[in-house]
């Protein structure tokens, strides 16, 4: 039987394969996490198109007061509460930037011809367009601002109790528990109350708990990730806990932070705008979207465009900033991908 094989399986019968030298060559280019990320969020249409709109607004909060000769300060008895009016667009009857008012122009009224407003006068004559800019500026500086210092005392703390765990876990985890207890809105009303109002009065107020949740999935990646062999094998030749740390174990837990801090942000823009429409938000005469929302809506049903444009502008942020997260969340998270 194994003659017969032997017979059968002849020499004759194997032929060489051709050497082909770019068979096994990779033929596509080789990419890093962050390119592949940025690759996935480059095809979400919406998280573009919420980050072209937040740049557009962040650099019209810079260039939109420089636009027209009024300041957000000035005031002007004689042109109050005047209506949106803007050139080339006043022909347009169909538009609202006609400067007028339940049927009357309030313009040739007050003899103001040759006066603009493009988003209209408050009850104090105080450019509106000015306004809302520059209030966007102090509601984007406030909400960064908070989501930045979230971020340093979250990803510290996080950190801290995470890697040590055991005992110094349990305190810290405690002393957080504390702070979930205390409905948030009642430190910062009662912290704003003993502060004197201001932008940092308010940013330290929205800190004081904000840096919790962010604390909470820090320390969940790092219990998750320290147990990973790659960890294991690092400490065991030798590695310090700070190179664990700064190499290996924060590296690996920035998608999460991203992710995060493009959360908090908005959330710190609504909670000022929220401060600010119960009284507690930016002195005057300075102005966020949410003081302007608050001033003009006593005004709704006479003038509702002073609540309309930091209203619209409030929202546009709001969403664009839900969507940007909701793509890097998808872009970074494998595990949210299609």
């Amino acid at each position: 039987m194994a003659e017969q094989q032997n017979d059968r399986l002849t020499k004759d019968l194997f032929t060489p394969v051709e050497k082909q030298p770019d068979q096994e060559r990779i033929s596509g280019e080789s990419v890093s996490f962050w390119q592949d990320a940025f690759r996935q969020l480059r095809k979400n249409k919406a998280a573009l198109i919420g980050l072209i709109l937040i740049l557009l607004i962040t650099i019209m909060s810079f260039v939109g007061p420089g636009m027209t000769e009024h300041t957000f300060r000035s005031q002007e008895t004689l042109h109050a509460s005047l209506p949106p009016k803007v050139p080339v667009l006043e022909s347009v009857s169909w538009l609202p930037f006609d400067g007028v008012k339940n049927g009357v122009d309030v313009y040739a009224e007050r003899n103001l011809d040759d006066v603009y407003y493009w988003f209209g006068t408050d009850t104090l004559g105080r450019d509106l367009w000015t306004r809302v800019w520059v209030g966007t500026q102090i509601s984007l500086l406030i909400g960064v601002a908070a989501a930045i210092l979230d971020l340093i005392i979250g990803v510290l703390y996080g950190a801290i109790s995470a890697y040590y765990g055991g005992r110094v876990d349990n305190i810290m985890q405690r002393i957080i528990e504390v702070l979930i207890g205390i409905p948030n809105l009642i430190v910062i009303i009662l912290l704003l109350l003993f502060l004197e109002p201001g932008i940092p009065a308010i940013i330290l107020a929205m800190v004081i708990t904000g840096w919790v949740s962010m604390a909470r999935v820090v320390r969940g990646q790092i219990l998750k990730l320290k147990q990973q062999e790659y960890i294991l094998a690092s400490r065991t030749l030798g590695a310090s806990d700070g190179r664990l740390v700064s190499k290996h174990l924060f590296p690996n837990t920035l998608g999460q932070i991203i992710i995060t801090t493009m959360f908090t942000i908005p959330n710190a823009i609504f909670f000022e705008a929220f401060l600010s429409f119960i009284g507690l938000g930016v002195p005057a005469p300075n102005a966020s979207l949410g003081s302007l929302v608050d001033s003009g809506f006593d005004s709704l049903q006479i003038s509702p465009y002073m609540t309309v444009f930091p209203a619209v502008v409030i929202s546009i942020l709001l969403i664009c900033f839900n969507l940007l997260g909701d793509g890097l969340r998808d872009a970074i998270d494998p595990k949210m991908r299609d």
